[in-house]
């Protein structure tokens, strides 16, 4: 049985955090002019799932280990009422192995989070400034989260 996380016997640190995170990415397909130029939303998906995944296994990231890229379940679709239109989604599930439980943060403020399976430890105890960390890097998360938003949509 693993031992919980405290201040004094830091477990995280040194086996890390064994999880899987399923991210479902939406296509951005536009419509062809006429009868030519166009692509279907599901196959668009299928390639922002494909670029993601270039991005995941060719782009290190510290602190983070993927362990397993699966890209086998199907792409689906659904109405989408603000855009009046069917939006494709093509999910991917990573097995990852995380030094610390804040390394994690990075992939549960992601607009395409979907879902999140903690694998290993079985169980885990937080200090309270190991929970203080934790929750200011959530906010720093989502602070910029609102930045890009902003700097996406002009609204600064």
């Amino acid at each position: 049985m693993p031992k919980p996380l405290s201040e004094d016997n830091n477990l995280l640190d040194r086996n890390g955090v064994l999880f899987k995170v399923r991210l479902d990415f939406k296509s951005n397909g536009k419509p062809g002019r006429l009868l030519f130029g166009g692509k279907p939303s599901e196959k668009a998906a299928e390639e922002v799932r494909e670029q993601q995944v270039a991005v995941f296994r060719n782009i290190p990231l510290q602190g983070i280990q993927i362990i397993d890229i699966d890209v086998s379940t199907d792409v689906y679709s659904v109405y989408d009422e603000i855009a009046n239109t069917y939006a494709a989604y093509a999910p991917l599930v990573m097995t990852i192995k995380a030094d610390n439980l804040e390394n994690i943060v990075r992939f549960i403020t992601r607009e395409d989070f979907r879902k999140i399976e903690i694998l290993d430890p079985a169980s885990i105890n937080l200090s309270h400034s190991d929970l203080e960390r934790l929750l200011f890097r959530v906010h720093e998360e989502m602070r910029e989260y609102r930045l890009r938003l902003e700097k996406k949509y002009n609204l600064k």
